[in-house]
C-alpha cells in the first residue's frame, strides 16, 4: 500500500484527499469544540489486519473486557480493590443502590480497550498492550464503520488499479455489534418493548457528535426509532422513565455517575430517573461501566491480586498484553520486572520508560511521557500527581509510527510520519478496530489527531508499477 500511495501523482492524491475530506463532512464526522464545528481528518492509507490477526484479538479482548465487568463484585467484597479503584461517597452509594442480583446475571457493559500494536511485525503478538479502559460513553461508534466504508469506497479502488487481486474490505461493523449487545439486553431482562433511549449532554456544544448519526443510520437502516435526551429531559410516570411522552425500555449512557451527581448537587437536575435505569438493569453500560479507571490495569498485573481473581490462561493474557500501570503514592509494589520495591523511587529513577496520566480523565488530558521532559520537570509533575491524588504510572507503551500522506496549507502532498493508537470494542458477535493517528505522541482525536481506517484483507499477489498492463482476473 505504501509503494501504491508513492506511484501516485501530487495532484492524484491531492484530489483524492479533497474528496475523502468532503465526504467525511458529509457522513457527519466531525468535532464539535467551542461550538464550532471541525470536519475530523481522515487518514488517506488504512492498516490491513490479517483474519487471524483479527481473530486474537478478538479473543485477548473479550479476555480483559469480562474481566473487567467483574470489577463492582471485587470492589464490594476487597478493601485493596477498593483502594486501587476508588469512588467517591455518593458513587459509592449509587453501586450499593443499584447492584443487585440482576446485575449480577446480566451485566451490560459495551465497551472500547484502547491499545498499540504493529500489525506488519512478524512479533505482532509481542508488540500488542493494552494502556486503558474505556467502559462508558464509547466514542467511535459512528466514527470507526464510517471512517472505514469512506476508505474502502474511495480509497481502495485506487489501490485495486495497481493489483486488481488486492482485497481489503470493512470488519464488523461497530454500529451493529453496539445495537446487537442493546437488543440481546432487552431481551434477557425481559423487557417487551424496543424503546431505546441514548443519553448524553446534549446541549454541551464541544465533543464529538455522534449519537445523532446513530439514531439516523438505525432508523433507515433497521425502522428502529433512537430516543436522544439529556438527563434533564427525563422524568418518571407511573412506573416508568418517560422521554417526550415515550416510555424507556433501555438507555445507552454517554454520562459518568460521577457527572450525574454534579448534575444533582449543582444545578439541582432531577437524576431519579437515571437511577431507577441503573436499579432496573435498564443501562449501558451498567454501574461497572463507572470502574474504567486507568487503576484497573493494577488489578491485572499485581500478581497477588490477579492470582485471587482470575484463573492461570486470564493471568497469562494479562502478563503479555496489559501495560504495567499504578496508582501513584508512597510504597512498596511489584515493578515491571517482577521485582518488589519502592514505586516512587523506581517512578523518580525510570522516567525514560514511563507515563504519567490522571486516573479518571480522558481524551489524552494531562498525559506526560516521561522521555519528552527535562529531569526536574519530571520531578515537579510526580509531585504535582502526589498532591493532587488519584494519578497512574504506567509503563510506556511503544507507539506505532506509519507513514501517510498529508497534505499542507500549502496545498502539496507530503509523505509524514504519525503514531497510530487502536481502539479494540468486542462482544461476542465480533470485532471492531477504531484507529486514530496524530503526529504528537499523545494520540486522541479530542488532541486534534485524525482516524485512519483498520481493513480486514490479505496480502496483495503482486503490485504492479504505474503504466504497467494489470493481471487478467
Amino acid at each position: 500500500m505504501r509503494k501504491v500511495f508513492y506511484a501516485l501523482s501530487q495532484q492524484e492524491l491531492a484530489d483524492l484527499m479533497t474528496r475523502v475530506h468532503e465526504e467525511a463532512r458529509r457522513r457527519s464526522m466531525i468535532y464539535e469544540r467551542d461550538g464550532q464545528v471541525e470536519t475530523i481528518r481522515v487518514l488517506l492509507r488504512p492498516s490491513a489486519v490479517m483474519p487471524d490477526q483479527a481473530a486474537y484479538l478478538h479473543f485477548v479482548s473479550l479476555t480483559l473486557l469480562n474481566a473487567l465487568k467483574r470489577l463492582p463484585e471485587m470492589y464490594l467484597a476487597d478493601a485493596e480493590v477498593r483502594r486501587i479503584v476508588p469512588l467517591s461517597e455518593d458513587e459509592e452509594a449509587w453501586l450499593h443502590d443499584s447492584w443487585g442480583p440482576s446485575q449480577r446475571d446480566n451485566n451490560p457493559v459495551f465497551g472500547r480497550l484502547d491499545g498499540v500494536i504493529e500489525f506488519t511485525s512478524p512479533m505482532w503478538k509481542d508488540s500488542l498492550r493494552f494502556i486503558e479502559p474505556n467502559l462508558s460513553g464509547v466514542g467511535g461508534i459512528h466514527l470507526a464503520p464510517t471512517c472505514d466504508r469512506l476508505i474502502a469506497d474511495f480509497v481502495v479502488p485506487v489501490l485495486q488499479r495497481f493489483d486488481p487481486t488486492l482485497q481489503l474490505e470493512p470488519g464488523p461493523d461497530l454500529r451493529e455489534l453496539f445495537i446487537q449487545d442493546l437488543l440481546d439486553h432487552l431481551e434477557a431482562i425481559g423487557r417487551p418493548g424496543q424503546h431505546v433511549c441514548f443519553v448524553e449532554p446534549k446541549y454541551a456544544g464541544s465533543g464529538i457528535d455522534e449519537q445523532t448519526a446513530l439514531a439516523e443510520y438505525y432508523l433507515h437502516r433497521h425502522g428502529l426509532k433512537i430516543l436522544h435526551a439529556d438527563p434533564a429531559e427525563l422524568y418518571i410516570e407511573g412506573d416508568e422513565v418517560m422521554y417526550e411522552g415515550s416510555s424507556i425500555d433501555v438507555a445507552y449512557r454517554d454520562y459518568e455517575v460521577r457527572d450525574l451527581i454534579a448534575l444533582s448537587r449543582d444545578e439541582g437536575v432531577n437524576v431519579e430517573p437515571m437511577r431507577k435505569l441503573f436499579r432496573e438493569n435498564r443501562m449501558i453500560s451498567s454501574l461497572a461501566g463507572d470502574f474504567d479507571h486507568k487503576s484497573t490495569w493494577e488489578i491485572l498485573t499485581e500478581p497477588t491480586l490477579a492470582r485471587r481473581y482470575f484463573n492461570a490462561d486470564e493471568r497469562q493474557v494479562f502478563r503479555r498484553h496489559v501495560a504495567w500501570t499504578r496508582l501513584l503514592y508512597d510504597r512498596r509494589t511489584t515493578l515491571p520486572d517482577g521485582e518488589t520495591g519502592d514505586l516512587l523511587k523506581f517512578a523518580r529513577n525510570h522516567q525514560d520508560m514511563l507515563v504519567l496520566k490522571p486516573n479518571r480523565s480522558y481524551g489524552g488530558d494531562r498525559v506526560l511521557l516521561g522521555h519528552l521532559l527535562e529531569a526536574h520537570e519530571w520531578e515537579q509533575a510526580i509531585e504535582k500527581a502526589l498532591a493532587a491524588g488519584d494519578w497512574v504510572v504506567q509503563r510506556l507503551a511503544a507507539i506505532p509510527v506509519g507513514e501517510f500522506p498529508f497534505l499542507g496549507d500549502d496545498g502539496t502532498v507530503h509523505v509524514e510520519p504519525f503514531y497510530t493508537v487502536m481502539g479494540f470494542a468486542a462482544t461476542k458477535y465480533g470485532l471492531a478496530l477504531l484507529g486514530r493517528a496524530s503526529q504528537k505522541q499523545v494520540v486522541n482525536v479530542a488532541q486534534r489527531g485524525g482516524m485512519c481506517s483498520v481493513l480486514v484483507g490479505r496480502p496483495p499477489s503482486r503490485l504492479i508499477g504505474p503504466g504497467a498492463t494489470a493481471p487478467k482476473t
